[in-house]
């Protein structure tokens, strides 16, 4: 398994959770608190505390402490993970596209014939 494609697969169980993907939704918009998301998200802290554990070991979200207050986390999204997926998808678009074009030659040739080949 290429290094690319182990990334793509902790990428997507990571985000095969719909709280997960939800808080990457929120992160979307910008950093976050962790409170604050877990409150968005609709989840006490430890359980937030585990997804967001799931997400920074999946590399989508890296934590930081503001210098004011090392306890505070805040969360952010990192944007490799998601420039590999996005490249993925794209292919599996092209691919997609690719069938379809196929299929639609296929129906098209069949009805020339009346369908007889």
């Amino acid at each position: 398994m290429t290094s690319a494609a182990f990334d793509l697969d902790r990428t997507l169980a990571a985000l095969a959770d719909p709280h997960r993907r939800r808080a990457v939704e929120l992160l979307g918009e910008g950093p976050m608190r962790a409170g604050a998301l877990g409150s968005a998200v609709g989840l006490p802290a430890p359980a937030m505390s585990r997804h967001l554990r799931v997400l920074r070991t999946s590399g989508l979200v890296e934590e930081s402490h503001p210098d004011s207050d090392a306890r505070v986390r805040i969360y952010a999204l990192r944007r490799g993970p998601f420039e590999v997926l996005d490249a993925w998808l794209s292919q599996m678009r092209a691919a997609w596209g690719d069938q379809l074009d196929a299929f639609r030659a296929h129906v098209e040739s069949w009805g020339e014939d009346g369908g007889k080949e």
